[in-house]
């Protein structure tokens, strides 16, 4: 996404393209009044039955940037992108953390009535400590009016304007940092950011509806904490031990087996590591007990625990773009690897298997300027106010698409462009092309596409036809 795109005309063999702007008609159209209303509508829709179908595949894999995958000889991924939790294993964590709040923190009871709800938020919303408030924040730091909660409440625009001092727009330094953590604002960004999400939103909703005083940052921690104790405590591992097949997804289909990744070099299966900790590697034997071996080259098929990622890098020797690492989270799985590192990288984002098929209409065509058009005008623009309160509905309730906010792209989509240069809805993705497969086409900018019919068809980020993308299903 970017910038709002100048409203350029659709091209057909009735409607030439023509140089956009105010006045600008099409030649083959009547010169006003009701024959041209009659045209006008005509053309909406031949529109609508073009754009109504979804033209983009949730199941391609979409470039940000260019990758030759026949240059690529290591495969690696995060081992939590392989290995995703089930629903019902974020029910536990969520109801495990709301319960060490109660218990531990000496919360109110009354706190345990609440349930998690998976479909309240979405990644990528950030979260003001100070003003207790989750809100969907666009690429160009501008809040989307309709998307600010505290708690389980909306809050109203015209509060949202006057707690940002008259506008909607929040200034850098108030901003979350590069990795997601500002001083005063952060972004949630993976998968158990939900979990963080709801519960903080249920507890700032007991404490506003019982009129109960609370400092917003000591709640925000003390939540933060309970969350981070049910890792911490193994707690959650215990589940897994207990029930593997009811409490994670397993990747359908290895992608050993892809034509893409098959003899391409070594696949690699990374666990996070700490860059403060700056731990050695050390190697487990066939029973997981740790050795005393110094650690001078990693392995193949041997398992090791601990570790950094500088001495990953020096011990392999992998550098730029011969290391191609899958990963969910944009922060800690690909910045640094991408930008300090030069690895490629791509964005597991599972989101899009919903999202692209509810991708609807989009308002276009604006040049005419006659009282007949202009009535024409207002019944579209009439149309495209409640779209957009369907659409944001459809992907969700409360604060709609991760990828978009109405015509601007989110915070999240201009960090998903920054740090991935691929990004899909899942792994197996992958085993549906080949190694010489490319996207012919270069990415327009702006001021280069003036045909909107053309990046309908093939997409501003190299998005593939979907007629070309059958075979991937």
């Amino acid at each position: 996404g970017g910038p709002r795109r100048p409203l350029n005309r659709l091209s057909s063999p009735s409607c030439p393209a023509a140089a956009p702007g105010p006045g600008a008609h099409c030649p083959g159209a009547p010169a006003g009044g009701a024959d041209l209303s009659a045209h006008l509508w005509a053309r909406y829709q031949d529109m609508r039955r073009v754009v109504s179908p979804s033209l983009l595949n949730p199941a391609a894999i979409y470039a940000n940037n260019k990758i030759s995958l026949r240059d690529v000889e290591v495969y690696g991924f995060d081992y939590y992108t392989l290995a995703q939790y089930a629903d019902a294993l974020h029910h536990e964590i969520f109801s495990a953390a709301r319960d060490i709040l109660i218990e531990h923190y000496k919360y109110p009871e009354g706190i345990r009535k609440y349930d998690y709800n998976p479909s309240f938020a979405i990644r990528g919303l950030h979260y003001d400590i100070q003003k207790s408030l989750l809100m969907k924040i666009d690429a160009f730091h501008y809040v989307q009016l309709g998307t600010a909660y505290r708690g389980l409440q909306p809050v109203p625009d015209e509060e949202v304007i006057e707690l940002y001092g008259g506008t909607q727009h929040i200034p850098l330094y108030q901003m979350s940092g590069f990795y997601g953590k500002g001083p005063s604002i952060k972004q949630f960004m993976d998968i158990f950011s939900l979990l963080e999400m709801a519960l903080l939103s249920c507890v700032v909703d007991y404490f506003l509806g019982h009129s109960l005083e609370f400092d917003q940052a000591h709640l925000y921690k003390d939540v933060t904490d309970a969350i981070r104790d049910v890792h911490v405590k193994a707690l959650m591992y215990q589940w897994i031990e207990q029930d593997m097949r009811t409490a994670w997804w397993p990747m359908g289909n290895s992608c050993s087996s892809s034509p893409t990744t098959r003899g391409c070099g070594t696949w690699w299966v990374l666990i996070a590591s700490s860059l403060t900790g700056a731990k050695p590697f050390r190697k487990l034997d066939e029973k997981g007990s740790l050795q005393w071996d110094q650690i001078t080259r990693l392995e193949k098929c041997k398992i090791y625990r601990q570790g950094n990622l500088f001495d990953f890098l020096r011990l392999t020797e992998w550098r730029g773009p011969r290391v191609l690492y899958f990963g969910d989270h944009l922060y800690s799985d690909l910045a640094d690897l991408m930008l300090r590192h030069g690895w490629r990288t791509g964005a597991i984002i599972p989101e899009l298997e919903r999202e692209i098929p509810l991708t609807g209409l989009l308002e276009r065509m604006q040049t005419y300027q006659d009282t007949e058009s202009r009535q024409v005008l207002a019944a579209w623009m009439k149309e495209r106010q409640e779209l957009r309160c369907i659409t944001k509905a459809l992907f969700n309730v409360q604060f709609g698409s991760i990828f978009r906010t109405f015509h601007n792209p989110t915070y999240f989509s201009r960090r998903l462009v920054r740090f991935s240069g691929l990004y899909m809805a899942s792994l197996s993705c992958l085993l549906n092309y080949r190694v010489d497969f490319t996207y012919p086409r270069r990415t327009p900018l702006q001021h280069e596409a003036p045909l909107w019919m053309d990046q309908l068809c093939t997409g501003c980020m190299k998005t593939p036809f979907l007629g070309d993308m059958a075979h991937i299903r």
